[in-house]
Parts: C-alpha cells; sequence; structure tokens
C-alpha cells in the first residue's frame, strides 16, 4: 500500500490525537475535520492529510490532500478546532498553553546560534519496498555532513524514524542544542506526543532512549516539497538511496 493511502474500504488507523489541531473542509462533498498547523494550514506527508470524520473520533484517514476542498488562509479566516471539540478560534500556538517537555516539537522555533542543525528524511520504493534515508547535520563551525544510506526492504516510516535514530548516533555532544527538522507526522508523533505505535515498537524505544540522553533537543515539523533547500536534498538523499537498491 502507498505511503499514507486508505486501508481498503473504509478503514482508518487508531492513534493518539490529544494534541492535534483541526481544520474543517470538504472530502467527497462530505464535511471532514483535517490537522492543520498553527497558521491553519494542512499538515502533510507525501501528499497526504490526516483526516477525521468527527473529533472525537479516534480513527485517522489518510486521503491525498489534492482530493480536499480546503482553505489555506492564515489562521482568522477559519475556525480551529482541538481534538476535544473545542472551538480555537483565531487562537495561535502562542496564545495555547505550553506542554512542557525536554523533547519538545516546534512549529518555527528560533534555533539558538550554537545549536547543530539537522534534517532527515527517510523513504521506500513501494511500501514496504527497497527504502533508504538521508540526512544533513550542519553544526555551528560550519561543517556539514550529509549521506544518503540504503536500509534494504523496509517501509516509509522505519526510514523516517531511522534517519532522525542516525543523527542522534552521529551527533557526540549531548549538550550542545540540537535540532532535528523531518516532515513525518508519524516520527514526530510517535517520539514526543506519546501516539500509540502498533508497529516498530523496538526502534521507536530505542530512538526515545537516544532522545532522553541529550540535555537539549527538539523534533521539528517542516512541511515536504515546499522549498527548503536542506529537505529538499535530504529527500533527493533517501529517494537515491533507495533506487540503489531496485532490482533492474
Amino acid at each position: 500500500m502507498a505511503k499514507g493511502q486508505l486501508s481498503p474500504g473504509t478503514q482508518g488507523h487508531q492513534r493518539h490525537v490529544a494534541s492535534m489541531t483541526f481544520k474543517k473542509m470538504l472530502f467527497k462533498g462530505k464535511s471532514v475535520f483535517v490537522e492543520v498547523d498553527d497558521s491553519g494550514r494542512i499538515v502533510e506527508t507525501g501528499g497526504r492529510a490526516n483526516m477525521k470524520y468527527r473529533l472525537e473520533d479516534n480513527r485517522i484517514y489518510n486521503p491525498a490532500v489534492a482530493n480536499l476542498n480546503k482553505d489555506n488562509d492564515p489562521v482568522g479566516t477559519g475556525e480551529l478546532f482541538s481534538q476535544g471539540g473545542g472551538n480555537l478560534g483565531a487562537k495561535t500556538a502562542a496564545a495555547r498553553k505550553p506542554v512542557a517537555s525536554r523533547t519538545a516539537i516546534a512549529s518555527r522555533p528560533a534555533v539558538p546560534s550554537d545549536a547543530i542543525v539537522a534534517y532527515t528524511d527517510g523513504g521506500c520504493i513501494g511500501n514496504p519496498g527497497p527504502s533508504g534515508l538521508g540526512y544533513v547535520i550542519r553544526y555551528p563551525d560550519n561543517r556539514m555532513v550529509k549521506k544518503g544510506e540504503p536500509l534494504g526492504s523496509g517501509t516509509n516510516n522505519i526510514a523516517e524514524l531511522t534517519a532522525i535514530y542516525r543523527v542522534l548516533q552521529l551527533v557526540t555532544d549531548k549538550s550542545a542544542p540540537l535540532r532535528i527538522h523531518t516532515d513525518s507526522s508519524y516520527a514526530i508523533g510517535v517520539l514526543t506526543q506519546g501516539w500509540k505505535a502498533k508497529a516498530n515498537q523496538q526502534l521507536i524505544a530505542e530512538i526515545r532512549a537516544a532522545l532522553s540522553r541529550f540535555s537539549n533537543v527538539q523534533l521539528i515539523k517542516v512541511k515536504g516539497h515546499a522549498g527548503n533547500p536542506d529537505n529538499e536534498l535530504v529527500d533527493q538523499l533517501a529517494n537515491g538511496a533507495a533506487r540503489t537498491q531496485q532490482v533492474q
């Protein structure tokens, strides 16, 4: 099944969504709730969104963003809703009570000048299929490390998670501020937001343990294929690594 594709019939997947924000949109003529970021824009991975038919539902569906009748204007032109059904109106993230966390998720944080900044991506050809990861690590002294790494047969989610794990393994200074950017809502959810994952539990546990060794680390959600040079680079590295394993 392709990344983010709806399961056969009307099946969705269950996960912890307590901290998600939604916006009303239309899907196939029906009113639905779609996850958005702090500016009211759709959160997407691989061109697919996170959608629910009712706010109280625990099932999440992943339609193609192109199939949603959406309003991508900033907050204030459309109502936002919390998981519990509360209307957030035109409030921004700054106006909501923050959740304290040692491993934080940030949408557009200020990056410290002494931070180590990384971008990661993972993908596969088919799902599962030949997979690969890509990462770029930029140090405050202008050093840069980048690599695409073949992973063998796997899934998109495993590749996304392993890319983050690889950065955590490579950065030796655990006291330095570390900012890891990813376009994977799944990775951020299972690593920092308490989503319950039925698959990849051992890998997730190892990454959480690695995260706990850093004194100042954040996973930052970025929009995929939005023109960010480093995000585009790691996408190319990951896809290139996956393609090296294709059977000709």
